[in-house]
């Protein structure tokens, strides 16, 4: 099995700004298409960005569409999810994902889409 580890979650006042990482030891990211979720108690996971396998195309939902960035950086086998103008509704556990499938990120992912699952990080906005 392939363990993704997300880090980088933590406690931030409402407009600041935190950066995940999404990584998996042993294994090349490049290969797979890496989609973030969110999840709030008592909710389903929500698909709110992905990113192809080589950064071709990416996804935003249109909840943080222009406030955060999903990026690959080879270098460091990691996936960031750059967030900015944190809310309070962005609150959540945020999970990355890996698809091995070589397919652009057009759309929301689906959960049914993805093979491998971090853990998920804790994220909470508040003031």
């Amino acid at each position: 099995q392939v363990q993704f580890v997300e880090s980088g979650g933590g406690l931030v006042q409402p407009g600041g700004s935190l950066r995940l990482s999404c990584s998996a030891p042993g294994y090349t990211l490049d290969f797979y298409a890496i989609a973030w979720f969110r999840q709030v108690p008592g909710k389903g996971r929500e698909g709110i960005s992905c990113i192809a396998n080589k950064g071709e195309s990416a996804y935003y939902a249109d909840s943080v569409k222009g406030r955060f960035t999903v990026s690959r950086d080879d270098a460091q086998n990691t996936v960031y999810l750059q967030m900015n103008s944190l809310k309070p509704e962005d609150t959540a556990v945020y999970i990355c994902a890996a698809d091995p499938r070589t397919r652009p990120c057009l759309n929301k992912p689906a959960e049914v889409e993805y093979v491998y699952w971090g853990v998920g990080t804790q994220v909470t906005v508040s003031s």
